[in-house]
């Protein structure tokens, strides 16, 4: 029997940090490139020892390696879609940012600003935040910060729908093609997140919080959908909405696992 040859799959790029867990990161990500159809890559920037407790330790890999991924993934499979998460110091953000202008220029970009994980442990030095704001968001087409993440990155803080917006205009302004501020740190019953495309109006996303505490990997999940998404071809809010239900979805199928905030399931 003669094999049929495969169709061609888009593919995604996750430039991020490992999860030992399982719950968030690469991990987390290649599991939400295959639930999208997509074929999922990975460049590491670092290796953590993490669980559903927290992070115990982590280790970043030499930027030089980390640019050798990149570049050996665009520079042979090709890549549609990619997405960064944690990058730890401002040397590893100047690296990411270097390998992206050289290797994926013309590949939609999704920056999910990760700061802190959530059991409070940190993941991106302070003086990392400048690097981030100036190398790297004028190479996005997304960026995705919480509500803390955004306070950092414009200078005030991001309480209220207000400053959600105002938020996501700093962010356009300083070079990202959109600006998606989430929500989920507000009080009430919805979560609201602002959209802003430079060049357009605020577009609001709100959805009904989902109970449940095994919410681990969720910032992960969404910005992972959106670059699957962007690597199939979707346009941004198209990409955004998608990606936003599929993380409800994701958190509605909660793993219970360990003895902390189990992840959220991407492939649920």
């Amino acid at each position: 029997m003669v094999a049929l040859a495969s169709a061609r799959r888009p593919v995604a790029l996750s430039i991020a940090g490992t999860d030992s867990g399982g719950g968030a990161g690469v991990f987390a990500d290649l599991k939400t490139f295959e639930a999208h159809g997509v074929w999922g890559t990975a460049a590491v920037v670092a290796v953590t020892a993490q669980n559903t407790l927290g992070v115990q330790e982590f280790e970043v890999l030499p930027a030089s390696l980390v640019r050798a991924q990149v570049a050996s993934v665009a520079t042979d499979i090709g890549v549609q879609g990619a997405k960064t998460g944690m990058l730890a110091s401002a040397e590893l953000v100047g690296a990411v940012a270097a390998a992206v202008a050289d290797h994926l220029a013309r590949v939609p970009l999704v920056v999910d600003t990760v700061f802190v994980s959530k059991h409070g442990d940190t993941l991106l030095a302070d003086d990392a935040v400048g690097a981030l704001r100036h190398d790297l968001l004028p190479l996005a087409a997304l960026v995705t910060p919480n509500l803390p993440e955004a306070a950092a990155l414009v200078g005030f803080e991001v309480d209220s729908v207000d400053a959600m917006e105002e938020a996501a205009r700093v962010l356009v302004a300083a070079g990202a093609a959109a600006a998606l501020v989430k929500g989920g740190h507000l009080a009430g019953d919805r979560s609201p997140d602002c959209l802003l495309v430079a060049g357009g109006q605020p577009v609001w996303l709100e959805g009904a919080r989902v109970p449940g505490r095994h919410t681990h990997g969720t910032g992960c999940a969404l910005s992972a959908a959106c670059a699957a998404r962007l690597a199939r071809g979707e346009p941004i809010e198209a990409a955004v909405r998608g990606a936003k239900a599929f993380v409800t979805r994701a958190i509605e199928h909660g793993v219970e696992l360990g003895g902390g905030v189990g992840p959220v399931d991407p492939t649920g």
